[in-house]
Formats: structure tokens, sequence, C-alpha cells
């Protein structure tokens, strides 16, 4: 009967493990934001369409 318990503790272990494996290891830090280059300023006496 304790043989049952050890093989579905080792399951359960294997299980959570596989879990967090999966959700943790292929996490990386979090890239800012790409900026938007800014349009091109209009010079002074240009005309506004």
């Amino acid at each position: 009967m304790w043989l049952l318990f050890v093989e579905a503790g080792i399951a359960l272990f294997l299980l959570v493990f596989i879990v967090w494996w999966t959700m943790f290891a292929g996490r990386k830090p979090p890239r800012p934001p790409a900026r938007k280059p800014l349009p091109p300023a209009k010079e002074e006496g240009e005309r506004q369409d």
C-alpha cells in the first residue's frame, strides 16, 4: 500500500514540476515599447494642407 502512495507522490511531483518548468522557464523580461518616429517638423512659412 505504501508503494502506491510513493508512486502517486512521485507522479504529483512530476506534474507540478513540468507545469512550473513550462510556465516560468521561457519568460523573458518585457521589452520597452518601440517608439514611433516623430513626423518631420514643419518649417515656418510652409503651407499647411
